[in-house]
């Protein structure tokens, strides 16, 4: 199978699983979305989605958001871990939107990464998922499997999207980071992984990743 091969297998394969793709945050616009993303931070979707109404029937708006004093927030969003630095992130960033951004949140990645407490792959789903912009937020099991398929060398993170993006057309991008991360959670876990329900990554995997696989099932 050459490289295009596995590329298109990867995508056919995806589209077939995953015809309509859930979003796995809850939210109702670019500014709940933000805010949950900065919250999935080293936490679970499930706990983020718990959480989220319970913040968002507070405030839920950069206006009302900053009524709210940073240790309310915090005393919120404690269940999803990281609150002292995610409290002050969410505080800070509504007041930058309403400063600077008419309380709207912005379209670029420069401006969204000016943000406190929000990264690039932050900026890059909020893009993605809100604005329809073309982006490849790489998340942990983005990097794994793009790993696993033997697509990337897995050296860090930056790398992966910059793989993926050369790799996969523009026009997929968004819905396939996505189907990704469905799939990884189904299918190619990190702990747990049964590579016989693991179709992709049984068809192009890595040979080490294979070899290592059934070494380990030996014992």
């Amino acid at each position: 199978m050459t490289k295009q091969e596995k590329v298109e297998f990867v995508i056919n394969t995806l589209k077939e699983l995953y015809p309509t793709i859930p979003v796995p945050l809850d939210h109702k616009d670019p500014y709940t979305l933000l805010i949950a993303v900065l919250l999935s931070a080293q936490s679970t979707d499930v706990r983020v989605n718990k959480i989220t109404p319970l913040l968002f029937a507070k405030a839920d708006n950069p206006y009302d958001m900053i009524k709210l004093s940073v240790e309310e927030i915090r005393e919120i969003i404690k269940p999803v871990g990281l609150s002292p630095m995610k409290s002050k992130g969410i505080y800070g960033l509504s007041h930058i939107l309403i400063d600077k951004h008419d309380g709207k949140v912005p379209k670029t990645y420069e401006d969204l990464e000016e943000l406190p407490a929000v990264g690039h792959k932050t900026a890059a789903v909020v893009l993605a998922q809100s604005f329809g912009i073309p982006t490849f937020p790489v998340d942990t099991h983005i990097h794994r499997l793009m790993y696993r398929w033997n697509l990337t060398n897995g050296k860090n993170v930056v790398q992966t999207e910059r793989d993926a993006k050369r790799l996969f057309p523009e026009d997929v991008w968004n819905d396939l980071h996505l189907q990704i991360i469905w799939y990884g959670r189904e299918y190619s876990p990190a702990r747990a992984w049964d590579l016989d329900k693991d179709v992709i990554t049984k068809t192009v995997g890595r040979a080490s990743v294979l070899k290592e696989y059934y070494a380990k099932k030996k014992k």
